[in-house]
């Protein structure tokens, strides 16, 4: 039987498409090549923006058609909201509502010992590990509240389980990923009184404690969760911890932030991350930007640059509004045309640039440890892997292998890549 898996949107998506596909592959199937038909296609939508939904749509199309005698089986976000719209779909057979019934699914297939985790994580070097799942927050603009309400933290236990197999098996970073990533143990804790509550620094500084060469870096995190025990925790494990934060921000200005219900406002935001880097050796600080919020004036706009500006990022993820219906900010008034979003989109990437350019010149001369990931096809004996710090750095293959680390020290910046000295 042979399987064809296709993941759209988040690392916690990424991660449940191969928490499926290994369950799969333990009875029996196999990876279909791009030549082979698959006898079975699971594709995990994405329905962030209106374009994750068309694409969710295009790709289960084409494999209808390149895969005439399949079975398509479709999750995520995009199942979630419109399973009805899914289910019409060509070679649609099963729309899974709910990732909390991932074994149950597993078990319709005819596995019987379900797995508690992963064990590898495909052709990648690094390994997301899901450690929660849902969102409690109602930002006006996030459609993923309503997709994935419900809070769930896995056991520890089985966290440490997974990393350590990851890491026996030559993973040299873990990703903890989540839909809110900060809330990890928040469900536990609702029963408990707060002297035993369970927080992600104390799952950090467990998976830290772990034996092995690997790191353990954070994936999207809240302001308000950036607390001083994480931080401590970061600093007291410096070899293992990545000094590397993304910290979603989604906009400088503070009336834009209220529009947007957002938890707090661009003096507390920076103040967060200054106490990050007094503790840190020049941490890397990564986050969203959403340009083009209804009602986001020209001084608004200015205000996220400049707040941009204040906190340094080393690099931001930005994304032009879209509306996604059956949210606030869907009907909110004064809705800002195309061209407006595109020009400020263009006008943020250049402050972006400014901000990365001067990151990578404070690492000149640097130590930084690099998972080593791919070869250069432009550069023979060179390949591209990513620093502690979150920085794509170029590599001799003579320090390392693909999979492997290298330490070397920061060269000059080129393309949004560092030369290692």
């Amino acid at each position: 039987m042979k399987l064809k898996t296709v993941t759209l949107g988040c690392k916690v998506n990424q991660y449940e498409t191969e928490f499926l596909r290994e369950g799969l592959l333990g009875i029996g199937y196999q990876d279909a090549t791009l030549e082979d038909p698959a006898d079975l296609c699971v594709v995990n939508t994405c329905t962030v923006t209106s374009e994750g939904d068309s694409k969710s749509r295009q790709i289960i199309r084409r494999l209808a058609r390149e895969n005439p005698a399949s079975k398509i089986v479709v999750m995520g976000c995009y199942a979630t909201r419109a399973p009805e719209e899914v289910a019409k779909l060509p070679n649609v057979t099963e729309v899974l509502t709910d990732k909390r019934e991932l074994g149950d699914l597993l078990g319709r297939f005819g596995v019987t010992d379900v797995p508690t985790g992963i064990s590898g994580f495909g052709r990648r070097h690094r390994a997301y590990v899901k450690v929660q799942d849902g969102c409690l927050l109602r930002c006006s603009f996030c459609i993923i509240p309503m997709v994935r309400p419900e809070l769930a933290s896995r056991p520890t236990l089985h966290i440490l389980d997974e990393v350590r197999r990851l890491v026996d098996n030559g993973y040299r970073e873990v990703v903890l990923t989540g839909i809110h990533l900060g809330h990890y143990g928040v469900d536990w804790n609702r029963y408990q009184p707060k002297e035993k509550w369970t927080r992600l620094s104390h799952l950090v500084r467990a998976i830290a404690e772990l034996p092995g060469d690997f790191r353990v870096r954070l994936s999207s995190i809240e302001a308000t969760e950036v607390t001083r025990e994480l931080i401590e925790v970061m600093a007291e494990n410096p070899d293992k911890i990545c000094p590397h934060l993304h910290i979603s921000m989604q906009s400088g200005s503070d009336s834009v932030l209220r529009r947007m219900r957002r938890r707090w406002g661009s003096r507390r935001f920076i103040d967060r991350c200054q106490l990050l880097k007094e503790r840190l050796d020049q941490p890397a600080i990564t986050t969203d930007i959403i340009v083009g919020f209804p009602g986001e004036t020209d001084q608004e706009f200015a205000e996220t640059c400049e707040t941009a500006r204040q906190v340094g990022f080393s690099k931001i993820h930005i994304f032009p509004f879209s509306a996604r219906r059956g949210t606030p900010a869907a009907d909110m008034p004064e809705q800002l045309p195309k061209s407006t979003k595109q020009e400020r989109l263009q006008e943020l990437a250049r402050v972006e640039d400014e901000l990365r350019d001067r990151y990578y010149s404070m690492l000149q001369g640097k130590q930084l440890r690099v998972l080593v990931e791919s070869p250069l096809d432009d550069r023979l004996g060179f390949s591209v892997g990513t620093s502690c710090r979150y920085a794509p750095v170029v590599v001799s293959n003579d320090l390392a292998s693909c999979g492997e680390f290298a330490d070397v020290n920061a060269g000059t910046h080129i393309d949004g890549r560092i030369e290692s000295a």
